[in-house]
């Protein structure tokens, strides 16, 4: 039975556009072997520190083989593309990500009688995406690419949507009298604010961040008020 990770990551397979059909997404091979599988990971950390230091247009299939002590073929044996480690780099980060916020809403991390409350769930949540994001290897820079990439962007859209819909769910029984339209405009907008506050803090680390953080969940907090 496929997990909800592995659900969500088969998701993601759509075919892209057009204009980008030409460029494989898919990991040639999932490997199964424990020798095969260290090789794996080593292309994908390799891959995600050297987004970090020298992004993603510098980055080439001949550098990541070069700085992880790796042939081509070997690196090749798996990946067709850098656009494809990118998007295997880009589905882990998403997948890690969504998982915290699934079971922090679970856990009731919507839920709240007061304004304080909520902010305080809400700071919890935002501290630990931003951790997770900065834990992962390349995380900040993973985020960017996939912002700029457009065939590639479809990944944060479609993790966009599940955690709004997700969102939706958890909130709906509580504002019953409030239009489906709008409750759901406003999941999705709570979703945006989010990752642009984690890309703000991960991106600009000398900025404020739990002034940031503190103001945005803030923002959410009184804005459930106007559904009451």
């Amino acid at each position: 039975m496929l997990t909800q990770t592995a659900k969500r990551a088969a998701g993601r397979k759509a075919a892209p556009s057009d204009v980008d059909a030409a460029i494989p997404l898919e990991a040639k091979l999932q490997p199964t072997q424990a020798r095969a599988q260290d090789t794996y990971e080593v292309v994908l950390a390799t891959a995600g520190e050297m987004l970090r230091d020298i992004g993603f247009e510098q980055l080439t299939t001949n550098a990541i083989c070069q700085k992880a002590g790796l042939t081509p073929p070997a690196l090749y044996r798996y990946f067709p593309n850098k656009y494809a480690i990118l998007k295997e780099l880009g589905d882990r980060l998403m997948a890690a990500q969504d998982d915290a916020v699934i079971a922090w809403i679970g856990a009731g991390g919507l839920e709240g009688a007061t304004v304080d409350e909520r902010l305080a769930k809400s700071l919890a949540m935002h501290r630990e995406i931003i951790e997770i994001t900065l834990r992962f290897p390349g995380g900040a820079a993973i985020g960017r690419a996939l912002r700029a990439i457009p065939m590639l962007q479809r990944l944060r859209f479609e993790s966009r949507d599940m955690v709004a819909d997700r969102f939706y769910d958890a909130v709906r029984p509580r504002y019953p009298t409030v239009a489906e339209t709008r409750l759901r405009v406003a999941m999705r907008m709570m979703v945006e604010l989010s990752y642009a506050a984690t890309e703000m803090v991960v991106e600009e680390p000398d900025r404020d961040a739990d002034s940031l953080n503190h103001e945005v969940c803030l923002l959410f907090a009184l804005y459930f008020e106007s559904f009451a």
